[in-house]
């Protein structure tokens, strides 16, 4: 299943406001963490009424949750409405080879379409390739290099 493609502008006052809000470990004081100013929907493709979400970074979750954005297009007014909420992480996990090891979904209990390793991001995978490909050519440029240089 692909990734959901929607994706909006943090509203950074409200994310702060929703971070502040997160209860820190006993002793502990956090900073704030670093928020980029877009988020990508993180949900597979999933139907028009269904909320679009994204996680964001939190240097201490409290009891175990994370902090979500949620967000609407709208309904026809053109603005998006937005909703943060503290989630536990969906418990689902697949075994693939090994009983012992395995593969957790990074989304939130109870997230509506498929678990994290069904969603697949073809333009993650096309910028992860594209480096694959880059550290392939330096790789084998240093090397035709560095064995030239230790011949003469």
């Amino acid at each position: 299943m692909l990734q959901c493609t929607s994706f909006t502008e943090l509203p950074e006052m409200g994310a702060r406001v929703a971070l502040m809000g997160l209860e820190d470990e006993p002793g502990e004081a956090t900073e704030a963490p670093e928020l980029d100013a877009f988020l990508l929907c993180e949900l597979g493709e999933h139907e028009e009424g269904v909320e679009h979400a994204a996680q964001l970074p939190s240097v201490s979750a409290s009891g175990g949750r994370d902090l979500w954005m949620f967000w609407t297009d709208g309904d026809g007014d053109g603005r998006r409405k937005f909703r943060f909420a503290e989630l536990l992480p969906c418990p689902a996990v697949i075994h693939r080879l090994s009983v012992k090891d395995g593969d957790a979904c990074v989304l939130f209990d109870r997230h509506p379409a498929a678990h994290s390793w069904d969603v697949t991001d073809p333009l993650a995978d096309l910028m992860a390739e594209r480096i694959r490909e880059e550290v392939r050519r330096d790789r084998g440029d240093g090397g035709a290099e560095g064995a030239r240089g230790g011949r003469s």
